[in-house]
């Protein structure tokens, strides 16, 4: 039988399939909750959400508003890193009713001598609850509810504003309704905010033909912070099968020399708990990450779960790996692409218990080890769903501070998946996004739809395996462009960088490969140029860091332009207490002259009225008055990005 209440409660969101799931936040984030709220007959109803964080006893709740059509709002603040749990719960609203009630039949000119009386009990019920002066406010309406003699004074506290706001303080919430408990996940900032650099350990020497140590890479650190970067991503650290080593280009047999891929883990010097002997011990590694964290900067390791042919697990553990029967191990496949240097885990194992203890150890020996706390996930798709929302679970429990981003340029509902499962950032199609179309469709799909609850963006313009179209014999405007929108539209950005910087684009013909990629290769980069585009970046960077607003992705709204060839987007704060226009424009051969307009209702002003804006790049500022304004950019420069002063 169902239980007894008058109260429907309905498509409470944020949730995520039915609350199968929880939402992302992180420390000092909003939650706005909404919910269908309503209930039989005419009464007055009310209803709250009431949160909590796991290790609080005690709900705190706010009270929902009106919003029309049975429809209501709320907004509650989290403060802690963890898991926080909310629901809504309504009622009818008795002693408002009786209150509503009585005002009309007051201003009808009835008499209300038993209306009075009921207001007396309503005041009775809350006694027990109220502080000591609405107390003596509440003992005073009873005696005047009960005495005849003093009923013009009776029914003017019946009407009183003071009655009214200590009933809605301390209601009584007579059957009752809640909606199921859902929950939140609360991470510390850089899960929504940071700014990623990726370069190759063994590529850090600044000598000619020499393998780079770690050593090698503290030298670079201060580069990589001058240019306002706070995470250092390495591609694997470990040790470097030898048997199918690739050599360069992708190429079968490796020839004396090459130094194979680093995603072909495993040898006789280690596997995943070991790292490359030509990069340095572990301890080296250790006085890497330390310094990094000194200078504001965090190692992110990459978490590949995969081996080589000669890594250690394949004869310690062969019922991890499938073999063949012809007595081989099945090596990883991609049609038509081989990777003969890696055997695929088998995580369809009889022993996947053991399996799944083991990488998790593997995750937990660099975190406590080593101080990680950030993992770029290799190809996270190819490993069951569930595992992940295991060993991620896992470990936060232990480092609530561990991060990880998912590497997984997939099939879209896959990459929702993951998501859910709890990775902190996830790669995106922003690679690929390179219209005015295609770009607004996305970063709309992305913030605006339920992605925003869990979903978190981390804008890569190239990566060691993807070098895109758009990029390959681009100019400067291209990349600096690129970048420019990677870094604005998105709170996380990602650069895999020497490349990028000196504007590297050979590719292999017909695909979105690098030639020559340093995947294969050891490379000896001259870390001491300074072009423009490092120049740029550098700047971008730093203004990210200064600006709030570039903190978040969800808070952005599009502006009109009369031109298909710039975009303009405004973004905010949650307090919008800092505001930026950015304007871009995506030709990378002519000058675009455009109309812009302004967002008057969002920046809460009207047509006429004064704004400044501020270009960050270079210093100049601007009076605007009109909601339509002009603007020129050269592909040398092709973009403003603007501070919005009222």
């Amino acid at each position: 039988m169902q239980r007894q209440t008058r109260i429907i409660i309905e498509n409470v969101t944020p949730q995520l399939d039915g609350g199968a799931f929880f939402i992302k936040r992180i420390i000092g984030q909003n939650v706005d909750v909404t919910a269908n709220v309503f209930g039989d007959g005419h009464d007055i109803i009310a209803c709250c959400v009431k949160y909590k964080h796991e290790s609080e006893k005690k709900w705190q709740e706010v009270r929902l508003s009106p919003t029309g059509n049975d429809e209501w709002k709320a907004t509650f603040k989290v403060s802690k890193q963890g898991y926080y749990s909310y629901f809504v719960e309504g009622w009818v609203d008795y002693a408002l009713n009786w209150q509503h009630g009585t005002e009309r039949k007051i201003q009808d000119n009835q008499q209300v001598k038993s209306e009075l009386l009921e207001g007396a009990e309503y005041c009775q019920a809350i006694l027990k609850e109220v502080s000591a002066t609405e107390k003596v406010y509440l003992t005073t309406s009873i005696k005047a509810f009960q005495d005849e003699k003093q009923y013009d004074k009776a029914t003017k506290i019946a009407l009183s504003k003071e009655l009214r706001h200590i009933f809605e303080k301390y209601p009584t919430r007579t059957l009752a309704n809640t909606s199921s408990e859902l929950k939140i996940y609360v991470d510390r900032k850089k899960a929504l905010f940071s700014t990623w650099y990726e370069f190759f350990p063994r590529s850090a020497s600044q000598v000619k033909g020499k393998h780079g140590t770690f050593k090698d890479c503290e030298a670079l650190l201060t580069r990589v912070s001058a240019m306002g970067f706070d995470t250092l991503y390495f591609p694997p650290i470990h040790p470097i099968g030898e048997v199918n080593r690739k050599g360069k280009n992708n190429a079968t047999n490796a020839q004396v020399g090459d130094v194979g891929s680093p995603w072909g883990i495993g040898s006789h010097h280690g596997g995943h708990k070991s790292t490359h002997p030509e990069l340095g011990t572990i301890d080296d590694f250790k006085s890497l990450v330390k310094k990094a964290k000194s200078m504001g900067i965090e190692v992110a390791m990459d978490y590949a779960l995969q081996a080589a042919p000669d890594h250690p697990y394949v004869k310690e553990f062969p019922q991890w790996f499938k073999w063949r029967p012809d007595g081989t191990v099945q090596y990883a496949e991609n049609p038509p692409k081989k990777y003969q240097d890696i055997q695929p885990i088998y995580f369809e194992s009889s022993e996947w218990k053991n399996l799944w203890k083991e990488l998790l150890d593997v995750a937990l020996f660099w975190i406590e080890e080593c101080d990680i706390k950030v993992y770029r996930v290799d190809n996270p798709h190819t490993k069951p769903f569930y595992f992940w929302g295991w060993l991620i679970a896992e470990i936060k429990k232990k480092h609530p501070d561990v991060l990880f981003l998912a590497e997984a340029f997939t099939a879209p509902k896959v990459m929702n998946e993951l998501a859910k499962q709890g990775f902190s950032q996830s790669y995106t199609y922003f690679t690929w996004r390179n219209t005015k179309a295609e770009l607004v469709e996305y970063i709309e799909e992305l913030t605006q739809s339920a992605q925003k609850e869990f979903y978190r963006p981390n804008f890569w313009p190239n990566t060691p395996d993807i070098l895109p179209y758009a990029l390959q014999s681009a100019n400067e405007s291209v990349y600096l462009h690129k970048y420019f929108l990677a870094a604005t539209l998105s709170s996380s950005v990602g650069l895999y960088g020497p490349v990028y910087e000196y504007m590297i684009s050979d590719a292999m013909i017909g695909k979105e490969e690098y030639l020559n990629s340093e995947k294969y290769e050891c490379y000896n980069w001259d870390w001491t140029v300074q072009n423009k585009l490092i120049t740029i970046i550098s700047r971008l960077n730093k203004i990210r860091h200064e600006h709030t607003s570039l903190q978040q992705t969800n808070n952005i709204e599009f502006c009109k332009t009369d031109s298909d060839q710039v975009i303009a987007y405004y973004k905010f704060d949650d307090d919008k207490q800092d505001e930026t226009l950015m304007i871009c424009n995506i030709d990378p051969y002519y000058a675009k002259q455009s109309w812009v307009q302004l967002p008057l209702k969002s920046l809460g002003i009207k047509e006429g009225q004064s704004i400044r804006v501020i270009e960050l790049i270079t210093g100049n500022s601007y009076i605007w008055d009109k909601e339509w304004n002009f603007v020129e950019l050269q592909p040398s420069l092709p973009f403003h990005l603007f501070k919005i002063q009222k």
